[in-house]
């Protein structure tokens, strides 16, 4: 009996000792680099004249000042820009479902109440606030109500500042262009080898750049927070100079319209200038009722660039060369500049966004702009017919905002990039918002965690378990022996 008991025991601790080195050599072999679920976040760039909604992911493991993101779905939501709902804001929160819906399919169920989501409007809204500030308010809310139907952590929908926008769109330009470059073991946003921002929308445009110079007024630049530091950037917005509202004050302006081509007629209400505060609602020539006015084109180029011209008031900065137009203060430009949204979409329809020289662009533009409207009409079938006979004012008004107001010149032409995205990520200021409100602007590639592949893993905790198992076995044995 206690012959048969020694063996017994001999035996099992034998097993033991056997399952134990099988459980270390699973824990060890074929052990691969992995990474965590990552995490989401969304952000409704609410425009002028649409909204698109951004979905972005990093690796979860990477958070608070950490992260690499990318951006997983664009969706454009249907239908005008919100401002335009101030009539009927419910509408403007049910025109976001479809997105929301196209959002959530490629969020797994798990991560969705996680989400960070975001709501920013842009110059629509904030001319909307100043011309009826409940109005805003409301459709905000309606916003708001509809989001949170959803199982995301919404954070709410506000209206951007327009200073807000360019910044938040010079982080987005140099995080993907991955101008953030480490200093001392730490990434540190070198301003000398940053990218300008500029971006023209439906009612505004933003100009955004590191500026160099020991008499720069730096009283008037943003100051903003990245890996810790305080960085010094200049930004401004004009209101009032998007390109549709550009097309708005153009109009008002004409009869014979120099932009358009010739033998095209629009006819526009009058009462459609006192909708926006950009085409001076108390102008006494403008008539209390909805008279109606024809714009007869004309295809004359030269013409069509002194009209838009006339558009800035370029005589209130005098001889100052730190100034743009208006009387703003604006620092040389310097380095090189992403010009992206309409000054992109603009260029990229006449086929200048490959680097050409300023000289084949001003030609080109003058060339488009000269042409007829059954020349046009017959050669673009596919483009809208509201926005094809608005090309040649658009390419004008570029040219006269880059040149005459931002005073780019025949050299620093050549330094801006005309381009919408980097890689499969969309440009725009809603990127850099997210980075911001979330803390989560990248340092570093993303950390590997040690992992095995599942049936390694299975087996493992399988005899892990039996070890324990038997074990528990021996202590009984033990005891027995004992007694």
């Amino acid at each position: 009996m206690f012959v048969n008991k020694k063996l017994f025991t001999t035996a099992l601790l034998g097993l033991l000792v056997t399952l134990s080195i099988i459980v270390l050599v699973l824990s060890l072999v074929r052990v691969e680099d992995v990474t965590l679920p990552p995490t989401y976040g969304m952000v409704f760039d609410a425009g002028s004249s649409h909204t698109s909604l951004f979905v972005y992911e990093w690796d979860s493991d990477k958070q608070n000042n950490t992260g690499v993101v990318s951006q997983t779905l664009s969706c454009d939501v249907q239908g005008p820009g919100i401002s335009s709902y101030a009539d009927d804001p419910p509408k403007a929160g049910d025109s976001l479902r479809e997105c929301l819906d196209e959002a959530l399919k490629v969020i797994p169920a798990a991560k969705q109440r996680d989400v960070s989501a975001y709501f920013g409007a842009t110059a629509g809204m904030r001319l909307l606030r100043e011309q009826n500030s409940s109005a805003a308010d409301q459709v905000l809310a309606e916003i708001a109500k509809t989001i949170q139907e959803y199982p995301v952590a919404f954070y709410g929908a506000q209206i951007i500042t327009g200073e807000e926008e360019g910044a938040y769109g010079w982080i987005t330009i140099n995080y993907l262009l991955e101008s953030f470059t480490k200093v001392g073991g730490v990434k540190h946003p070198l301003l000398s080898n940053s990218f300008g921002a500029l971006d023209l929308g439906g009612a505004s445009t933003q100009i955004s750049f590191a500026p160099k110079g020991s008499f720069i007024k730096w009283n008037e630049t943003s100051r903003l927070m990245l890996y810790g530091y305080n960085y010094n950037i200049y930004t401004h917005s004009y209101i009032c100079y998007g390109q549709n509202e550009m097309w708005k004050r153009l109009a008002k302006e004409l009869i014979v319209h120099p932009c358009y081509p010739k033998d095209y007629k629009e006819t526009i209400s009058l009462s459609s200038f006192r909708t926006s505060p950009c085409t001076n609602q108390s102008d006494p020539r403008l008539p209390l009722d909805d008279r109606n006015m024809t714009l007869e084109g004309r295809s004359n180029a030269s013409g069509c660039l002194v009209a838009v011209k006339k558009l800035f008031n370029f005589s209130a900065c005098g001889q100052s060369q730190d100034c743009s137009f208006d009387g703003i203060y604006q620092p040389p430009v310097s380095g090189q500049f992403f010009a992206f949204s309409a000054f992109y979409y603009n260029f990229k329809f006449l086929n200048l966004t490959e680097g050409q020289s300023l000289a084949t662009v001003r030609e080109t533009i003058e060339r488009f702009c000269a042409r007829t409207w059954e020349d046009l009409s017959s050669n673009y079938p596919e483009e809208n017919p509201e926005r094809l006979p608005k090309y040649c004012a658009s390419a004008n008004y570029i040219l006269t905002l880059l040149l005459d107001a931002y005073k780019f010149n025949e050299t620093s032409w050549n330094n801006i990039i005309f381009q919408m995205k980097v890689g499969s990520t969309n440009v725009g200021w809603t990127l850099g918002y997210m980075l911001n409100l979330t803390n989560m602007i990248p340092a570093e590639a993303p950390v590997w965690v040690k992992g095995h592949t599942p049936s390694l893993w299975a087996a493992a905790i399988a005899f892990v378990t039996l070890t324990l198992a038997l074990g528990l076995i021996a202590l009984v044995v033990k005891h027995w022996k004992r007694q």
